[in-house]
């Protein structure tokens, strides 16, 4: 039965409106990096003190744990995406992704085994997977890409602290008043997260009741030589058609035949790498405070500080560089700056204040790092796949492969968070955690040279000309 549009809903206009709809997916980000982060801290103490681990094994099973989160959200994200591409609108699957969520924290909330916990991340990783594919197309349906990267900075900044600041009030919370409380917050968000993914109307479905949306974005107007997204090295559409003699299986998922682009290759090794760094700094933190300071759950939480909040008020500049400059010089000059605080995490041992002052500062270092690489990769690969969309409009269909671009960067990104604790776990264990960095510093070296030979927009030589 088809859908009745004479009679608009409730609160259509601010319903469909482009902050609320930002706002609401990066609630139900922040949400999901939240709820992963929140155990991070505490994790090692609930297997230590709730299921009775062995010391020598936290660091195996705390790695193993976070790594099943991001390989179900590996998964489950091209289908999720695949999906989300056919459905007339995105809410439903949006709204089933939180169901999910609401098991994995009840499950671990309760979860006294080993394979307990193990299905509580697998579900968390299912959700993850629904709402990242779907939340980073619903913000391209609503803003176009002209302002992707700005917007995508400010919610990467945003729900960043989700992911990083959910460590520090894991730990504190957890050792005020143990893993219930912990929990709590979790569900006051989900109750939240909930309320606004059911209010929300997206902007397609709103015109449909004849609603006028004044903040559309000017398909004309983005199409010009002075939209900064489009001057990022792109020459005309010529160069984006795809053949007409492709395989079946290219013609039923054009979206693969893009992947040939080195532009958009590198674009996913950027959200590889950024994932793989958080996802590092998540799973060795908290064991080496404890190990270098002695240090608890509440105070391996606050170590998390120095990364937020260079993250939280860098992003947003930093991601409208990204617009006016392209992603270049952003993601290279951001993992090259990494390279130096990843090395001088080396220098910490154990002491008193002085040793944990430095420690501090050299993950500053690293937020800031952090923060200029948070926009470049979902902003070049959303252009690099516009642009074969417009040449190439019969081949994808009305709605476009946005969705499943984000399915894969999804993908990415969580391979990345499934290797980075059982890479970094098993380095700290084998040469120490300043040689473990170290390796991570050359990663990010190779990285940024692959950036600026690849990423598109102004090299440093062209900007000294102008």
């Amino acid at each position: 039965m088809p859908a009745d549009y004479s009679e608009p809903p409730i609160g259509l206009k601010w319903r469909s409106n482009t902050l609320f709809i930002i706002s609401t997916v990066g609630i139900g980000l922040f949400t999901d990096l939240f709820l992963y982060g929140i155990v991070v801290p505490i994790l090692p103490f609930i297997l230590a003190d709730r299921l009775d681990v062995p010391h020598n094994k936290i660091q195996t099973y705390t790695s193993a744990l976070l790594a099943c989160f991001a390989g179900a959200s590996v998964l489950f994200s091209l289908p999720a995406g695949i999906l989300a591409d056919k459905l007339p609108a995105r809410q439903l699957p949006f709204l089933l992704g939180l169901v999910a969520l609401l098991a994995s924290t009840i499950l671990l909330w309760l979860g006294e085994t080993i394979p307990v916990l193990v299905i509580a991340r697998i579900l968390q990783g299912i959700s993850a997977a629904v709402v990242w594919t779907i939340g980073l197309a619903l913000i391209l349906d609503t803003v176009g890409s002209k302002k992707l990267g700005v917007t995508i900075g400010s919610i990467f900044s945003f729900i960043s602290v989700g992911e990083l600041a959910a460590p520090v009030l894991g730990g504190i919370v957890y050792k005020k008043s143990g893993s219930g409380a912990v929990f709590g917050m979790g569900f006051g968000l989900l109750a939240i997260d909930f309320l606004m993914r059911l209010a929300v109307i997206e902007k397609k479905v709103a015109v449909k009741y004849g609603l006028k949306d004044d903040e559309a974005v000017d398909e004309g107007e983005e199409a010009n030589e002075d939209s900064p997204l489009l001057a990022n090295g792109a020459g005309g559409l010529d160069d984006w058609e795809i053949p007409k003699d492709q395989p079946k299986w290219i013609r039923k998922f054009p979206l693969l035949y893009c992947l040939k682009n080195p532009r958009l290759l590198v674009a996913e090794l950027v959200a590889f790498t950024q994932a793989m760094l958080l996802a590092v700094f998540d799973s060795t933190i908290p064991t080496e405070a404890q190990d270098l300071f002695g240090f608890d759950s509440l105070k391996a939480g606050l170590l998390f500080m120095p990364l937020v909040l260079p993250y939280l008020v860098l992003g947003p500049l930093f991601g409208k560089g990204v617009d006016k400059y392209g992603p270049k010089l952003a993601a290279s000059i951001g993992f090259a700056f990494l390279v130096l605080p990843l090395i001088l995490l080396r220098i910490p041992h154990d002491g008193g204040n002085g040793e944990i002052a430095k420690f501090c500062v050299f993950l500053g270092m690293c937020g800031i790092g952090m923060a200029m690489i948070s926009a470049p990769s979902i902003v070049e690969a959303s252009f690099v796949v516009e642009q074969y969309y417009r040449a190439n409009p019969e081949v994808f269909g009305d709605e476009g492969p946005y969705a499943q671009l984000y399915a894969i960067n999804s993908m990415v990104f969580s391979a990345g968070l499934t290797l980075g604790p059982l890479v970094s776990g098993a380095l700290r264990d084998a040469i120490g955690f300043g040689n473990m960095n170290a390796v991570v510093a050359g990663m990010c070296a190779v990285v940024s040279v692959l950036c600026y030979v690849f990423l598109g927009g102004p090299s440093l030589n062209s900007l000294k000309k102008k």
